[in-house]
């Protein structure tokens, strides 16, 4: 478990300003998740393959590397980091 403690010597409350900040900044990891997912779709649907036996088969050297086959590679990649930062910041909870 992280725990964080912020102090600010204004007067305006930081909770809100906080709070406010986490859920924009879930809000727009979730809108990356979705496009990310619509290109990972694009490229299940061009090649006639799902993602998770793609991975496996390009991990496993199975299939040749081609510029498609990268940017495949790095918006799955890049999904798996949004999902990790999206279930982080659900699991926040502000103190007092």
């Amino acid at each position: 478990m992280s725990e964080l403690k912020l102090v600010s010597k204004r007067k305006y409350k930081l909770k809100p300003l906080v709070k406010a900040a986490l859920c924009n900044e879930l809000r727009l990891l979730e809108a990356g998740m979705r496009r990310t997912e619509q290109r990972l779709r694009e490229f299940e649907e061009k090649y006639h393959l799902i993602t998770e036996e793609f991975i496996s088969r390009y991990e496993g050297d199975e299939i040749e590397e081609t510029l498609d086959f990268d940017e495949w590679v790095g918006e799955f990649r890049m999904w798996r980091r949004f999902g990790e930062k999206i279930e982080t910041l659900k699991d926040v909870r502000i103190a007092n």
